[in-house]
């Protein structure tokens, strides 16, 4: 599973025109997946994502989470994370599960982040042509592998 959290003071997804899901301060979560991805990748990843520390505390340093700064998530489902670029100029998504295993493993990652946030989770829908829209705070941006714990 890839990852791409973007800090942001507000995001939203606007499928065919009308807005799916928004946030105001929190997290805007790209998240990618392949068929080797286990229930353990998506427990560590979520597990590090609520405990992230990339909020600014009264001293200004990134020292809270955004658990710790009561903010939201929107997780956007983007299989071109797993994109490979190595051969010609057409990227191939082979790496990326195919629809019938990563929508199983996109509601499950939903599903462990609310249980952890313990509120619900914005989300875009799986497939669909998507425009997502936010304004990256900081700007702060971090990427995660769950084949790759350094």
């Amino acid at each position: 599973m890839r990852i791409v959290i973007q800090r942001v003071t507000q995001a939203s997804v606007t499928i065919n025109h009308k807005v799916k899901g928004e946030i105001g301060m929190g997290l805007l979560l790209l998240a990618g997946f392949t068929a080797e991805d286990t229930e353990e990748d998506l427990k560590w990843i979520a597990h590090k994502v609520v405990q992230l520390r990339i909020f600014s505390d009264a001293e200004d340093k990134m020292n809270l989470s955004v658990q710790d700064v009561q903010g939201d998530l929107l997780v956007i489902s983007q299989f071109t994370l797993f994109a490979n670029t190595k051969k010609g100029n057409r990227p191939s998504y082979i790496n990326a599960a195919p629809p019938a295993l990563a929508i199983p493993l996109y509601e499950r990652f939903v599903k462990l982040l609310e249980e952890a946030m313990g509120k619900k989770v914005q989300t875009g829908e799986f497939g669909a042509d998507m425009k997502v829209s936010l304004l990256n705070d900081g700007p702060v941006t971090i990427t995660m592998d769950s084949k790759n714990r350094e």
